[in-house]
């Protein structure tokens, strides 16, 4: 069994999921994750949109260590595997911080494209795999 570690932020466990967003019908801005009001305008005509699959690494780094808490998962010191963190450009300005599946730096470069994966995170209590999005390079 399996389960979102978010699941209001994208349409997984669909086949080809997709994040959701928010579109502003006042200024048509778009933002993820959703938001009750408009970052650019304030204003509170947001509707939900679903973000494009693909898109390209703007920038990136390599969390070498244990988050801290609150993170959700149950990597310690003694098991912990470093991941990639990436800031991915998606269409209509959108943003998105996320989790890449590569972590070695050599292995990425500003403006490669990449895609939404959905990956196991970590598995709960009752046994669960816990899925989280990340973006891979194409």
């Amino acid at each position: 069994m399996a389960k979102a570690l978010a699941p209001d932020v994208s349409t997984w466990p669909a086949d080809n999921p997709q994040l959701i967003g928010s579109r502003c019908g006042a200024c048509a801005a778009v933002t993820w994750p959703r938001q009750g009001r408009c970052p650019r305008c304030s204003g509170g005509e947001m509707t939900d949109q679903l973000l494009p699959r693909q898109g390209t690494l703007v920038a990136w780094t390599t969390q070498g260590f244990v988050p801290k808490l609150p993170y959700a998962g149950q990597a310690t010191a003694e098991n912990f595997e470093p991941f990639g963190v990436g800031l991915v450009q998606l269409a209509d300005d959108v943003r998105v911080e996320t989790r890449l599946t590569e972590a070695d730096p050599a292995a990425l470069r500003s403006g490669m494209a990449v895609e939404l994966v959905f990956i196991p995170l970590y598995t709960d209590d009752d046994g669960a795999e816990v899925i989280t999005c990340a973006f891979a390079p194409v």
